[in-house]
Parts: structure tokens; sequence; C-alpha cells
């Protein structure tokens, strides 16, 4: 059984681009930690997408970049879609959230206040949130 991350804060929520030329899929961005040091990065599941492996995204723009440099390109994703939110992000600024997690990764470095990333299945507590989150995909 995978575990599970919990936490409240912050959320960004925005489609992804994840197998080209036009399979979208929606990602949620927020962090937990002591002064958010852990990037939680997770894919919101929608039964009509594929299930989105952010790692094997990033791997597909960073080819050599290894497993640092694939993390650093999904936190860098997560969190310049926060600063500068493009169409059909929601941003919620206190949701109690899961990540049932596939993977985590230790940085070598801090990235964007970051040491750590999880990464996996993303879920809003509240359904009414979760719904508004699987209406932005794109058609």
């Amino acid at each position: 059984m995978a575990k599970t991350v919990k936490g409240t804060g912050r959320v960004s929520v925005f489609p992804l681009l994840h197998v080209w030329p036009d399979v979208y899929g929606m990602v949620a961005y927020t962090t937990s930690g002591s002064f958010g040091d852990t990037a939680i990065m997770g894919y919101i599941p929608i039964a009509s997408v594929p299930d989105v492996s952010l790692m094997d995204v990033a791997a597909r723009h960073q080819p050599g970049g290894g497993l640092f440099g694939h993390a650093c390109w999904v936190i860098c994703t997560g969190w310049s879609s926060r600063m500068a939110p493009k169409p059909r992000t929601l941003d919620v600024p206190d949701a109690e959230w899961a990540l049932e997690l596939d993977r985590t990764t230790e940085l070598d470095k801090t990235m964007y206040g970051h040491d750590r990333l999880h990464v996996g299945r993303f879920s809003l507590a509240d359904p009414a949130l979760m719904e508004a989150a699987k209406a932005l995909l794109p058609a």
C-alpha cells in the first residue's frame, strides 16, 4: 500500500501537457514541512486521462538531467505555474489535500526553497474543489 502524505495550505492546480501533442492532465503543486521545504506535485486522477508520471514527463523535457535534474524540472514547473498562472489555473489559498506517494527525491541543493520533492496522485479533501479542478481540463 502506498504511503499517503496529508496537509493543509495553498494549492495551485493547472493543466499540464504530458503526452505530445494533445494529451493534457491536471496537476497540483503545494508545499509541506518546515517553511515549505518539501515540494508536493501530484496528478489529479481523471477517468478520461491516463495517469501522469511527472518524473517521466520531466525526463522527456530534460533527457540528460538525471534524477536531480528531473526533480528540479518538476519543482520549477509547479513553482513557476504558481508565480505566473496561466489560463485554467485554480489557486486555493487554504485547502486540505492528500498525496498518494509514488516517489520522493532528496535534492542535492535547495531549489526554489525546497530540499525534497514528493510526487504522486493528488486529491483535495473538499469534493467541490476536486470537481472544480477536474473541470479545468482543456477539451
